[in-house]
This record gives structure tokens, C-alpha cells and sequence, in this order.
């Protein structure tokens, strides 16, 4: 890129630069790769959503008519961005360097884990997370060539009518003009669907949500969603369904206490995980009353879905509207079939996985409202193979549990190592970085067996779910599963 462009301002941005921006574990390339920053040779890494920063960016370069704008090197302080420096700021906390969580020592893999915890939670303080964009301070990270890595502090999260004012620009809902003669099959569900809100504050280990777009939900008004929706009915291509209403998590509609209201968030404790936080307010009523109001926004609207994953564990939460929130769901807003994502049913796995919830229970009573209603819809669960934490033990239970449920789901996840994830820290050091102990890692055969038995009823998976069961001591659950 700079060879190209020598003398012409570059900035990166986008999911993947912003999860790549401190030195990172590559599992492509099995290594600990240093700041996407220095390996593109760019001038600035915007990280996280990015708007405020591109913006104020853009601002900064421009020409005013008057005098010139200032030049990239000289732009350092931008909220959102990562920056080179020859030295490390006298305000900035200092990460572990590049040299020093390279290794597969176990001094290196037990520095690799405090850097992503200081990223994640602690910046300095129990009061000052870094990813908090109200109090959060600079993160500094010194490479193998001496330079430093400046990550200055978060944006600001977007008011709502900033939100509003970005998803009702003007776009086309259609793919570039180099697609005319090629279908996009993607685009025939994303075309017709709403973004309600962003950042997620579920916490799951595996889900790098909270380090791009962070954990503070930022939603938008009733009223934007209602003018979108018209907008869409008045398509000549709208057939009458609206596909989608969410965002990261769908019925994460609004903050969920009162310091998520001032933008910012605990650092100590997730919301969720591994207990809910008993500050944590789960309240359906906002996102019920914003459904209701598009079912009703024109008269072209004949149905309005939400595909998106919800949160059972939260509709359960809110008590005294969690029995409306689920009726109302499955009376209007399910195409048949709704997705949720247990992950796992085992206790171990989902302490792992930052996951909670009873499952089985909110299964069961999905299915009581849909037969109260008369109505024959599924539930289509996602559950993860192969994770940290989860060895062929754990990966029997599951597979049980599906054959007791008479269920097994077509598409399983294998556990798949990205940048910026809890989960990817304790497969590259076999630490779960929040306690420091010992984490199980399968490794990748014993990744194909465990995803070999959540298909235990596939012809083809036979011969590797009897070698699970024969590892694990247990060749007599063959019969049970039926594995042929």
C-alpha cells in the first residue's frame, strides 16, 4: 500500500484492523503477529465503528479556504485511533511489548494474557477501563523495533440522533454495479431488515463485539425506525416482510443500568457473566412498544421478523415482562423458525464461554407458548464444538443432551481462534486470562472428534464419534446415540 501510494495520507480501519491493532495471536499463521499498524506501514488505525474519528480526521486534513490543514503526522490525538510513536506518553498505561508476548514460553503466554486483560478491563485502576470511553486512558505497546503503538482513548458513543441521522442516509440497498450480472443471495435478507442498535454488552468469551463496537448499546429512536420502514414499503421490489429488527444481540435495545446511560461501564465484572450484575435492568418494554409500532407503520408491512440472536437468558431476566416478550415474539416476529445460541449445556463450557442461562427451560417453554397459540415454529440452536475449556467429556454430555431432545442441529461451529477474543487468549496460552489457571485447549484432532459427535447421527462421522467414545471410556454410549 505505501509503496503505491508514497506520499499520499493512508488510514485503516474496519473490523479487522481494529481487532488487529496491538500485537495479536494469528491462527493462520500459528504466530503472534505485531500491530497491523507497523505491518501496513499505514499513518493512523481508526478502530471501533469510526465515524466520529474519520470525520474529525477528514476535518483536520481539509483545506479551509484559508489557510491548510494540518498534516497527517501531526494528527496524534484523535479518540478512536491508534497512532506510531518513537516514545511512549507520559499519561499512557504501558502494555506488555511486542518482544515480550511473542514466545511460547511460559513467561511469554503468561504476559500475552495480562495484555489483553489490561485491555480489556483495568487501564491503570479498577476505575478505569480502557475500552470505557468516559474514563478510559491511553494504551502504549512498545515493538520490536523500538516503536510504540499509541492506542488513544474510545470515541465517545454516538447520541441518537447522530445514529438515526447515519442509518437514514440515502443508500441504495443495492450491491456495486460489478454484481448487476451476479446475484448477491446475502443481500436478499440484509435488503429488507433494520438496525435497531449497537455494541453488546452479553460478554461471551469467543465474540469480539465488545472490542469494535463496545459494550455500551447505542440505539436508535422509534421514530427513525418507524421512516426507515415506510421507506422500505415504498420499494418496488418490497414483497411486505421486513427480515430483521436487532442488532449484535436483538432485544439489547437500550443501556442496562445507570452507568451504561452515561456511556460508560463496570470494568470489575461483566453484566451477564458469570452471575448477572444486580444493578443489570432487563426491560423489554422500550423494544416491545418500537415492534408494535412497526408492525403498524404502513399498511404494505405485512410482517416484521427478527432474526437477529436474542438473548434467552435475558428475556427470563426481565420478570415482569418476560412471558409478554416471548409471546409477542413468537405470535408476530418469528419466521418459523427462531435462533438462539445456548452454545453448550455444560456448566464447565459455559463458565469458559461466558455464557449463562437454563437452556432446556426456556426451550420448553417456547414451545408451551407456540402450542398455546397454535402455532408450529422451531427453535434453531447454535452450539460450539472444540472450545477452550470443553474436553470429550463435556462434548458426550452435549452430544446426549441433543439425543434426548431429538434434536440435532444441522450446523455445527468449530471453535475458530479470531483476534481480540477471550477465548482466542486461553487457546494461544492454555490460561484463562481471568484467573490465570490452567485452561483445557483441544487440540485439532480432538477438535474433529467433538464436532465428529454433535453429528453423531451422520453416516459419516461414525467411525469418529466410536474413537470419542473410546478415548473417553464410554464406547457403550454408542448404542444410545445410535451411531452406526
Amino acid at each position: 500500500m505505501r509503496g503505491a501510494y508514497k506520499n499520499i495520507p493512508v488510514i485503516i480501519g474496519g473490523i479487522e484492523a481494529s481487532l488487529r491493532r496491538f500485537a495479536h495471536y494469528d491462527y493462520w499463521s500459528d504466530t503472534v503477529r505485531r500491530s497491523i499498524l507497523l505491518d501496513s506501514k499505514a499513518d493512523i488505525l481508526v478502530y471501533g465503528m469510526g465515524e466520529k474519528a474519520i470525520t474529525e480526521i477528514a476535518q483536520r486534513l481539509a483545506f479551509n479556504g484559508q489557510k491548510a490543514g494540518e498534516t497527517i503526522e501531526s494528527i496524534r490525538d484523535v479518540r478512536g485511533t491508534c497512532v506510531r510513536g518513537k516514545e511512549c506518553p507520559a499519561d499512557a498505561l504501558k502494555l506488555p511489548g511486542y518482544e515480550a508476548v511473542k514466545g511460547r514460553d511460559e513467561t511469554s503466554l503468561k504476559a500475552y494474557a495480562e495484555h489483553f486483560m489490561i485491555q480489556k478491563l483495568i487501564a491503570g485502576s479498577a476505575t478505569a477501563p480502557a475500552t470505557d470511553p468516559q474514563s478510559g486512558r491511553p494504551l502504549a505497546e512498545e515493538s520490536d523495533s523500538g516503536r510504540w503503538v499509541i492506542q488513544n482513548p474510545p470515541a465517545f458513543p454516538l447520541t441518537q440522533a447522530e445514529l438515526d441521522r447515519i442509518y437514514e442516509l440515502p443508500f441504495t440497498r443495492r450491491p456495486h454495479p460489478v454484481y448487476d450480472n451476479a446475484p448477491v443471495p446475502a443481500l436478499k435478507e440484509v435488503a429488507f431488515s433494520l438496525v435497531s442498535s449497537r455494541g453488546c454488552f452479553g460478554g461471551c468469551s469467543f465474540c469480539a463485539i465488545a472490542f469494535h463496537q463496545g459494550r455500551t448499546i447505542q440505539s436508535r429512536s422509534r421514530e427513525s425506525l418507524v421512516r426507515e420502514a415506510k421507506s422500505l414499503a415504498a420499494l418496488p421490489d418490497f414483497k411486505g416482510y421486513i427480515h430483521d429488527v436487532g442488532g449484535p444481540t436483538a432485544n439489547f435495545y437500550g443501556p442496562p443500568c445507570k452507568r451504561q446511560e452515561k456511556g460508560g461501564f463496570c470494568p470489575e465484572r461483566e453484566c451477564l457473566s458469570p452471575s448477572p450484575c444486580p444493578k443489570l435492568k432487563a426491560d423489554h418494554g422500550p423494544y416491545l412498544e418500537t415492534l408494535a409500532a412497526l408492525r403498524n407503520a404502513d399498511s404494505k408491512i405485512k410482517k416484521v421478523f427478527i432474526r437477529s440472536g436474542i438473548r434467552f437468558d435475558f428475556i427470563e431476566l426481565d420478570q415482569l415482562r418476560g412471558g409478554e416478550f416471548l409471546e409477542t415474539l413468537c405470535r408476530h416476529h418469528v419466521s418459523g423458525q427462531l435462533k438462539v445460541a445456548p452454545e453448550h449445556i455444560s456448566g464447565q463450557v459455559l463458565q469458559a464461554m461466558g455464557k449463562t442461562g437454563d437452556y432446556e427451560h426456556f426451550r420448553k417453554k417456547f414451545f408451551e407458548i407456540n402450542d398455546k397459540l397454535g402455532l408450529k415454529q422451531y427453535l434453531i440452536p447454535y452450539f460450539i464444538s472444540g472450545h477452550p475449556g470443553c474436553t470429550l467429556e463435556e462434548a458426550i454430555e452435549l452430544a446426549l443432551y441433543l439425543k434426548k431432545s431429538g434434536f440435532v442441529p444441522d450446523q455445527v461451529q468449530d471453535f475458530y481462534p479470531t483476534p481480540g477474543t477471550l477465548s482466542t487468549v486461553m487457546y494461544h496460552t492454555g490460561l484463562d486470562p481471568r484467573s490465570g489457571e490452567s485452561i483445557h485447549v483441544p487440540g485439532e484432532r480432538e477438535k474433529r472428534l467433538q464436532r465428529a459427535l454433535l453429528h453423531f447421527n451422520r453416516k459419516e462421522n461414525s467411525r469418529l464419534a466410536r474413537e470419542a467414545l473410546k478415548l473417553a471410556g464410554r464406547e457403550e454410549l454408542a448404542a444410545v446415540l445410535g451411531i452406526r
